[in-house]
């Protein structure tokens, strides 16, 4: 047994020997899935050995750098099971997975209000055929009848348990939320005063994620699909006269009336206009000049 331990300590004095004498200039590198590899010059124990010119002196070197990984053209990364390059725990790890979990990572604590910058609807609602002036004097008239001085950020008034935060900085999740946690009262919200079912329906209209941001912007594109739905289109193309949109608009907006003055909600819910009819058609045979069909 002493015997044994003699020469397996003879041994090691020789390894770490051997290796006292590799000179700086020696590259490690990865070939032929191993480190330590056969080649025509001698071998011992795994390394390639290479005489010198004197016979006592002895240096290791390594493999050279093997070709890149398929799929990858810009880094290579070494591991000593490329045998199999596919198989097991070990196996090399792509750069384009590396970069994956890098942006997936950074990504992790960014506020729910960026995702909407960074990650657009599929769609993004009906394309209107009124100029952009149109548009927005009508979305105004549109306030002016629902939400008026608290705009973007307007709750219905008879709600009795109002959400934490202005609306403009909830995501559509949280908006959800607290509809889901104060049944029994009105949950009219916004600049344009959705009520629960049409926000739902807007929002997979628009296949808006969850963690959107309840922002103007994004308040106006619902919007924009219930003036196209109210028929904004057909009035620009002559199909429609400006008082049936009108009167289409009333049966979507609770704040507007109808010719009768009253809105088509009167009495339900608490629901009354809050414009009169002569204030309504003024204000939009100014947005819309042309009352009969071409």
């Amino acid at each position: 047994m002493a015997h044994q331990n003699t020469r397996i300590g003879w041994v090691a004095f020789l390894c770490f020997a051997i290796l006292l004498h590799i000179p700086p200039s020696v590259t490690p590198s990865v070939a032929n899935g191993s480190l330590f590899v056969a080649a025509p010059a001698q071998t011992k124990g795994g390394l390639i050995m290479h005489r010198a010119s004197a016979p006592a002196t002895m240096t290791a070197t390594l493999a050279p750098t093997p070709p890149p990984i398929i799929g990858e053209t810009s880094r290579t990364v070494a591991s000593l099971f490329r045998k199999a390059p596919d198989k097991g725990m070990f196996r090399p790890i792509s750069q384009s997975s590396l970069r994956a979990a890098r942006r997936s990572k950074a990504g992790a604590g960014r506020a729910s209000d960026d995702i909407a910058a960074h990650i657009p609807a599929r769609s993004r609602g009906p394309k209107l055929a009124a100029n952009s002036s149109q548009i927005d004097r009508l979305r105004q008239l549109i306030e002016t009848a629902e939400s008026r001085h608290d705009g973007y950020d307007a709750v219905q008034h008879r709600a009795k348990v109002k959400p934490a935060r202005l609306p403009t900085r909830m995501t559509l999740f949280e908006i959800y939320t607290w509809i889901d946690n104060t049944p029994g009262q009105p949950h009219a919200i916004g600049r344009y005063q959705f009520i629960p079912a049409t926000l739902r329906r807007l929002v997979k209209r628009l296949e808006l994620p969850l963690g959107t941001r309840f922002s103007p912007a994004i308040q106006d594109q619902l919007a924009d699909i219930l003036l196209a739905e109210a028929g904004l289109n057909r009035l620009q193309r002559g199909e429609i006269t400006r008082e049936t949109f009108m009167k289409n608009l009333a049966k979507i907006w609770a704040g507007l009336p109808t010719s009768t003055g009253k809105s088509y909600y009167d009495g339900y819910a608490g629901n009354s206009a809050s414009i009169s009819w002569a204030t309504f058609d003024r204000e939009m045979g100014k947005i819309f000049p042309t009352k009969t069909p071409s």
